[in-house]
């Protein structure tokens, strides 16, 4: 018989049936930054809270991770979502955010590619000219927006924690006696934000192993020599990551930065988290006002729109609630098994 009628004949269903457990995933991309969604398969875990069930995952389920970050299903710049029960009575559902290193505070792109997701599987109820839905995330509660116009999806955007400028004009020194300005900022997660022309980097493509060594190279040195506190939550007081910013190419462009984040993950979209902590930081030096947006670009050339909706007071800093807005799309449905003799099963990864 020929090959190819045999693969025509072959029960898929009844191979599958061997391996154990399947994991379904739906993949999608906001702006080039992938994201690898679960939708069936996940760790079965009871918390009341999504930190608490994040800390779970970390202690006891992080082989659950490997799989699905790590090569062969997955790559050293993978980033991952579990949808979890809404934590708050008033919330619609709750995320976890996996990546290369562990499991990130606050996701911008996440936010907006699973806020358009919920719309698109019926998630949530869809009402035009606007769906709203409010979801819980490790750093806090965040509204999401997808706007509807005859039937379609015309625009997401969401409106993040409060963010707040920690430090300005901040000094590290790097292992080779450079001091380096930097400051110092949370958009749900802390970044290092750094002048892209000081620290001697181009944000193109071209650069992105560049990028990543000085990028984790200032993260070390940041970490070692500056305390990172939440005003609330232990478990959020870490630096997450370094933002180079430069000015775009494009003129109708504000500018553009390259978020180098966990274990030298290079965001291929402009960071929803970092461009709220740069709204903190716009504010702060008076050069954006309420209301004003302002476009930023990624190193793929794709952006991501900013402005402040409003301040509050948190925790003794003077925040912003930031509006970011971007674009998703949905590039494939993967459904993975677990072979019990596959020497890779928890995966690896190589750059």
């Amino acid at each position: 018989m020929p090959v190819f009628k045999n693969i025509q004949n072959a029960d898929f269903d009844q191979i599958k049936a061997q391996f154990s457990p399947t994991i379904k995933t739906i993949d999608m991309h906001t702006g080039g930054e992938p994201l690898r969604v679960v939708i069936e398969g996940a760790p079965k875990i009871e918390a009341n809270s999504v930190l608490a069930f994040r800390q779970k995952m970390r202690e006891e389920h992080d082989h659950f991770r490997q799989q699905i970050m790590f090569e062969p299903r997955g790559h050293a710049d993978m980033y991952g979502l579990m949808l979890l029960p809404p934590e708050r009575i008033d919330s619609d559902f709750g995320v976890l955010f996996l990546h290369n290193e562990g499991y990130s505070s606050m996701c911008g792109h996440a936010t907006i590619a699973i806020s358009k997701l919920a719309v698109m599987l019926n998630w949530v109820e869809k009402k035009a000219p606007l769906t709203t839905m409010k979801i819980d995330a490790p750093c806090g509660q965040l509204q999401a927006f997808v706007a509807i116009e005859n039937d379609e999806i015309q625009s997401v955007y969401f409106d993040n924690v409060p963010s707040f400028v920690v430090g300005l004009d901040k000094e590290v020194t790097l292992p080779n006696g450079q001091v380096l300005k930097y400051d110092l900022a949370y958009g749900g997660a802390f970044y290092a934000y750094v002048d892209a022309k000081a620290a001697g980097v181009e944000l193109t493509a071209d650069n992105y192993r560049q990028l990543i060594e000085k990028g984790i190279e200032i993260k070390h040195a940041v970490i070692e020599q500056q305390a990172i506190k939440h005003p609330f939550e232990a478990d959020l007081s870490f630096l997450y990551g370094v933002i180079f910013i430069d000015e775009s190419p494009n003129e109708t462009i504000h500018s553009r930065n390259v978020c180098i984040f966990a274990d030298g993950e290079v965001d291929r979209s402009a960071t929803g988290s970092g461009v709220s902590g740069r709204a903190a930081i716009h504010y702060a030096r008076n050069e954006i006002k309420i209301g004003q947006s302002i476009e930023i670009e990624s190193i793929t050339g794709s952006t991501m729109s900013v402005q402040v909706q409003s301040t509050t007071e948190f925790g003794g800093y003077s925040a912003v609630i930031p509006r970011v807005s971007g674009d998703a799309w949905i590039h494939g449905f993967s459904e993975f098994t677990m072979d019990k003799n596959d020497i890779f099963q928890n995966g690896f990864f190589l750059r």
